[in-house]
C-alpha cells in the first residue's frame, strides 16, 4: 500500500491515493498507522478517492479509528496532494475576503458536505497555502450537539474535575468547545482533555480548545482532539475559537490564531456568514505500508 505523510502546522496524517488501491478497514489500519512507536506515526489516515459531487473525495478517521466528518488541516493537504499529483482538475481564481485571491480553487467533498479551497501556488507550481471555506458556524445546541437547552451554548458555566469553567459551543462540521484563560500554558491540557472530550454533555464527544485572546486580532490555542488526543495544530478548532471569541466580545472577525505548531489566519466573513481559513500544507514523505 502506497501513502504519502503530510501534515498542516505539525498536525500530520498518513494520506492515501483511493483513485489507485481500496482499502477495506481504514478505522483499524488509522489505529495502526497512526503509532507512533510502531506505525507510521500521525494524528489520524485520511483518505482521497473520487466524489460524486465534488473534484475529490476526503474521509478522515482519527488516531483511534473513529470517523471525523472534517479536518482543517487535513482538507489543506487534501488540496495540494489533489493539484500537485493532478487527480483533479481545477477552477479558476478563488475570492479570499481580506487577502489577494488564489490562483485556482478545488471543491472537496467530506463528512459534512463539499467543502470550496483555494490554492496559493509558488513559482514551480507548488502549493504553498491553502485558503479554505468553512462554511457557516452552526450555533445552537442542536447542530453542535450538547446536551444543554436554550438557543446558544456562550460562556455557559460547565463543571469538569470540580473546576468551573465558561464554556462557548460551536460546530464547524464537527463538534468544538472553546474555554477562554488567561494563560494556555498553565493549563493541564492533559488531565482536562479527556474529561471534556468525553464529558456527558456531549454526545458524540468533543474538541477542546483552551484559548489565550493576546489582543483583539490574534489569540492563543491549545488544543485535546476528539480521538487523537493533544495535537499540533486543529483547523476546524482555531475556526471555532475566533467564532467563540467574536461572540464573548473578546476577538475580531479577522484573526491570527497561535497553535503550538505555527499560525493560521481565520476570518469570520460578515458578508455571508461563512469562516475563512487560509494556512500552509506540506508533504513530508512517501513509503510503503505492508499490506497485510
Amino acid at each position: 500500500m502506497r501513502f504519502t505523510k503530510m501534515h498542516g502546522l505539525g498536525n500530520d496524517y498518513v494520506y492515501l491515493n483511493c483513485f489507485e488501491q481500496k482499502i477495506d478497514n481504514p478505522a483499524k489500519l488509522a489505529r495502526l498507522v497512526s503509532d507512533r512507536h510502531r506505525g507510521i506515526g500521525a494524528d489520524g489516515l485520511i483518505l482521497i478517492g473520487p466524489s460524486q459531487v465534488a473534484d475529490v473525495r476526503m474521509r478522515t478517521f482519527n488516531a483511534d479509528g473513529s470517523e471525523a466528518e472534517m479536518c482543517g488541516n487535513g482538507i489543506r493537504c487534501v488540496a495540494k496532494y489533489a493539484y500537485e499529483h493532478k487527480i483533479a482538475q481545477t477552477g479558476g481564481p478563488f475570492a479570499v475576503p481580506g487577502q489577494p485571491p488564489c490562483q485556482a480553487s478545488l471543491t472537496i467533498e467530506t463528512g459534512n458536505g463539499p467543502v470550496k479551497v483555494g490554492l496559493k501556488t509558488d513559482e514551480n507550481d507548488k502549493v504553498q497555502q491553502v485558503c479554505v471555506n468553512m462554511g457557516q458556524p452552526a450555533l445552537t445546541p442542536q447542530e453542535i450537539p450538547v446536551n444543554v437547552s436554550g438557543d446558544s451554548v456562550i460562556d455557559r458555566s460547565v463543571d469538569v474535575l470540580g473546576h468551573e469553567l465558561l464554556m462557548t459551543c460551536v460546530s464547524m462540521g464537527n463538534p468544538h468547545a472553546v474555554f477562554f484563560c488567561e494563560d494556555v500554558g498553565l493549563v493541564d491540557l492533559e488531565r482536562l482533555g479527556p474529561a471534556i472530550e468525553n464529558h456527558s454533555l456531549f454526545p458524540n464527544r468533543v474538541n477542546a480548545h483552551f484559548v489565550q485572546s493576546d489582543m483583539p486580532t490574534e489569540f492563543t490555542v491549545r488544543t485535546w482532539e476528539r480521538g487523537s488526543g493533544i495535537t499540533m495544530a486543529c483547523g476546524t478548532g482555531a475556526c471555532a475559537c475566533c467564532v467563540a471569541g467574536v461572540l464573548t466580545r473578546r476577538q475580531a472577525r479577522a484573526c491570527t490564531a497561535h497553535l503550538p505548531g505555527g499560525d493560521l489566519h481565520i476570518n469570520w466573513c460578515e458578508t455571508d456568514n461563512c469562516v475563512y481559513m487560509t494556512g500552509p500544507a506540506v508533504e513530508v514523505f512517501e513509503g510503503t505500508w505492508p499490506e497485510d
